[in-house]
């Protein structure tokens, strides 16, 4: 069994990944108890070791069985000490998902969604964009209510809905990326109501169909933003609930800083500057 020393040595090394990848959640969860706080840390670790490996890897394919082979393991209580050696922050998630049962059927659909990134990819309709963002984001949401202590179920779409908006965001933000890596998750069919398609974005030009497509999607997004704020109220007030607003005021942020842009998604990566980020933990927490 793994002493206490240990085992905060293994959330000190999930804390140390989700401040250098995470910035603005990091940012965000100050509010939260320590105890909250440290098993959040937990859970954004094992979620970027998942995206890191297909993003790195020269063998996409290959590196996919090894993640459902390490992922079954872990679900099933049988990581091995090698697993814990090369991952230091692994001792901490098990520890969390024993502790705030965490289902095993939300690590694996977070699997599912991010080996769906292992070959270039191009989204058809709304229906696959909202299947996509459930699997990568949407079940990261079910995961933290477990953190957070949400005991009224029944707001669990809330909690769905808030990830599911935060990818819509990230992947407003990041659609000259996207297209390096071979992925467009920007329906096809809604780019066509809009007269857009691949060869528009890869010209990276903001032209006034693009903007329309833009108010179109960012008004999406933010309506479920709004339509979140009941399960965001259902939370603890230990600091949970001022946690999830920031983080949901923070990416509503992202998508005032494409509009300040003129929707200029191609040219540079819009986000919240921290002194903004300050200011909005000011109104969002007093």
């Amino acid at each position: 069994m793994m002493g206490v020393s240990e085992l905060d040595a293994s959330y000190a090394a999930a804390r140390a990944v989700t401040r250098h990848h995470a910035k603005s959640f990091y940012f965000s969860s100050i509010a939260l108890p320590p105890g909250k706080r440290r098993r959040a840390y937990a859970v954004y670790a094992f979620c970027r070791h998942l995206d890191d490996v297909i993003d790195r890897a020269a063998d996409a394919d290959r590196a996919a069985d090894g993640l459902k082979a390490f992922t079954a393991r872990v679900c099933e209580g049988m990581a091995t000490e090698e697993d814990r050696a090369a991952h230091p922050w692994l001792p901490a998630f098990e520890d969390t998902t024993r502790a705030c049962a965490i289902p095993a059927a939300c690590c694996l659909d977070l699997l599912h969604g991010v080996c769906l990134d292992r070959r270039p990819m191009e989204v058809e309709t709304e229906a696959e964009l909202k299947s996509y963002c459930y699997y990568v984001a949407g079940v990261v949401g079910l995961m933290m209510t477990r953190i957070f202590g949400l005991e009224d179920r029944s707001q669990e779409p809330r909690a769905l809905a808030l990830g599911e908006a935060m990818q819509l965001t990230n992947i407003l933000r990041d659609v000259a990326e996207d297209l390096r890596l071979g992925r467009v998750y920007l329906p096809r069919e809604e780019l066509a109501r809009f007269s857009l398609d691949r060869a528009f974005l890869e010209r990276g030009q903001v032209t006034p169909e693009w903007r329309a497509f833009m108010r179109f999607q960012i008004a999406r997004a933010r309506q479920a933003y709004t339509a979140c704020e009941p399960g965001i109220a259902a939370l603890p007030d230990d600091g949970s609930r001022r946690t999830v607003r920031l983080m949901r005021t923070i990416y509503a942020g992202i998508l005032d800083a494409i509009e300040a842009a003129g929707d200029d998604v191609f040219s540079a990566r819009r986000s919240v500057p921290f002194a903004r980020k300050c200011l909005l933990a000011a109104r969002v927490w007093f």
